[in-house]
C-alpha cells in the first residue's frame, strides 16, 4: 500500500502514497496505449504491464530505466496478474501460469481450471509461503488453495454457496477473505487448514457485487467496497472463548437478549444474528463505478483509499478505536496533470469536533505506536521480518543491476 499503478488510454502511471495533501507522481509511460492490468513488484522499479492492442501478452519493465526486461505470450487474454518476491501468477479464464520472478521462468501451468471469467485469483504478498487462491468451481463457491513455493495443492475451501466475486490474503499469507456473487455475507478463512473464523454480513437488502476485498497490513481491519456507494470496514476481534462481561447499558442487555435468543431459532437464523456488523463505514460520493480500497498507514495515522474508475483517489480518516463513519480529508485526481485537486467544498475538510485523527494530529508529539495498538510506520510488520523492498526472497537482488533479469526469449 505504499504506491498506486493505473492503467490508461495513453499508458500507465504509478504514484506515491506517503503524503496525504501531495499526490507524487513517480512514473508515467506513454509507450504502450490501452493499458488495463498494470502491476507493481512493491516499491521496485519493476512494472509487469498488458495493453488492449496485445491482450495476450504480458510485458515486464525496468521502468527506471526505461528497458523491457522481457516479454511473454499466452494462448488467450490476460486477464489478472498477480506477484511478490518469489512468483508471478498470469490468470487466464481457464489456465494460471506461475513463474519464478527471479528469472523470469515458467515453472508451473495449472491447466483446465473453472471458468475464471474475471481472473479472480489472490496471490500472498508474504513471499515465504506464496499461496495462490483461486475459483474451484464455476458454479458455487469454492476456492482452490495452491502453494505457489512447492507447486502443489495445498486444500480446497467450501467457503460459499454460490459462485466467488472477491478474494484477498493477509499480509502474512495467514488468513484468506472471500465474497460470493451475492455480495451479503464475507468469509475469513485460515491458511493452510482453511477453518472458518469469523464471518460478516454487508447486508441483506440488496445483492451486491463486491469489486474490492482488502486486509489492513496488520490484520486487524477487512475492507470491502462494492457497486453501491457504501465501503463496509470490518473489525477481526481476537478469537477467544470467554467474553468479557458487558456494560450495564441497554446495548449490552440486548445483545445479551439476542444471544439468549439464539439458542431457541433454526442454526440458519441464529447463525445470520450472531454475525458482526461494519465496524466503520464510508458513505461515497458516487455509485456505480468500479473501485479499489486500500487500508494503509500515512503519516503515522491510519487511513482508507479509495480509488474509482473515473480516476479519482480519495482519503479517509480511519479511527482504529471508535470506528464510524469515516472522514473524508482529500480528493485527488489522478487523471491530470500528477498534481493534487484541491478540495472546493467545504464538506470535504476535516469536521471540528474532536475525531480520532484530528486529535492525534494536535498532539505536540508524535503518537507512539503504543498509543495506536497494531499502527507503525511499517504497515504493521512484525519485528525482524520487515524486508527492504529492493531484495528478493533469495538474498539481495538489486534492481539496479544490469544483470539481475536476462532477457528472456520465448
Amino acid at each position: 500500500c505504499s504506491s498506486l499503478a493505473i492503467g490508461t488510454t495513453t499508458g500507465y502511471r504509478l504514484f506515491s502514497l506517503s503524503s496525504v495533501e501531495q499526490l507524487d507522481q513517480i512514473h508515467e509511460s506513454n509507450e504502450i496505449p490501452d493499458v488495463y492490468i498494470v502491476e507493481r513488484l512493491f516499491s521496485s522499479s519493476l512494472v509487469v504491464v498488458v495493453s488492449h492492442a496485445k491482450p495476450q501478452q504480458m510485458n515486464v519493465y525496468h521502468f527506471k530505466k526505461g528497458t523491457e526486461i522481457c516479454n511473454y505470450s499466452y494462448s488467450s487474454k490476460i486477464l489478472s496478474i498477480r506477484l511478490n518476491r518469489q512468483r508471478l501468477v498470469v490468470c487466464l479464464e481457464e489456465s494460471i501460469y506461475i513463474h519464478n520472478i527471479k528469472d523470469m521462468k515458467l515453472l508451473k501451468t495449472i491447466m483446465d481450471t473453472p471458468p475464471n471469467t474475471t481472473g479472480l485469483c489472490a496471490l500472498s504478498i508474504n513471499h515465504a509461503n506464496s499461496y495462490l487462491a483461486y475459483p474451484g468451481s464455476a458454479t458455487s463457491g469454492e476456492i482452490a488453495l495452491y502453494d505457489g513455493n512447492t507447486l502443489k495443492t495445498a486444500c480446497t475451501i467450501p467457503a460459499h454457496d454460490g459462485p466467488l466475486a472477491a478474494l484477498a490474503f493477509n499480509s502474512t499469507g495467514s488468513k484468506l477473505a472471500s465474497a460470493s456473487e451475492k455480495g451479503t455475507v464475507i468469509r475469513v478463512f485460515s491458511i493452510p487448514g482453511g477453518q472458518k473464523l469469523y464471518e460478516f454480513r454487508r447486508g441483506m437488502k440488496r445483492y451486491v457485487n463486491i469489486s474490492s476485498l482488502v486486509f489492513s497490513m496488520d490484520s486487524q481491519f477487512l475492507c470491502a467496497s462494492s457497486n453501491t456507494e457504501t465501503v463496509h470496514i470490518f473489525k477481526l476481534e481476537h478469537l477467544t472463548d470467554s467474553r468479557p462481561e458487558e456494560p450495564p447499558t441497554w446495548s449490552g442487555y440486548m445483545g445479551k437478549m439476542f444471544q439468549a435468543a439464539t439458542n431457541y431459532l433454526p442454526a440458519q437464523v441464529s447463525g445470520m444474528m450472531s454475525q458482526d456488523r461494519a465496524f466503520a463505514t464510508v458513505r461515497l460520493n458516487i455509485s456505480g463505478q468500479r473501485n479499489i480500497c486500500a487500508l494503509s498507514t500515512i503519516q503515522k495515522l491510519p487511513r482508507l483509499l479509495v480509488t474509482t474508475s473515473d480516476g479519482h483517489l480519495y482519503i479517509y480518516n480511519l479511527d482504529p478505536q471508535d470506528g464510524g463513519e469515516c472522514v473524508l480529508i482529500k480528493n485527488h485526481s489522478l487523471l491530470g496533470s500528477g498534481k493534487m485537486e484541491e478540495n472546493k467544498e467545504n464538506d470535504l475538510q476535516p469536521p471540528v469536533p474532536q475525531s480520532y485523527a484530528a486529535t492525534v494530529a494536535r498532539q505536540s508529539t508524535v503518537p507512539s505506536t503504543s498509543t495506536m495498538p497494531g499502527y507503525s510506520e511499517d504497515g504493521g510488520a512484525l519485528r525482524g521480518e520487515v524486508i527492504p523492498e529492493h531484495e528478493f526472497a533469495t538474498g539481495p537482488v538489486c534492481l539496479d543491476d544490469e544483470n539481475e533479469f536476462p532477457p528472456v526469449s520465448i
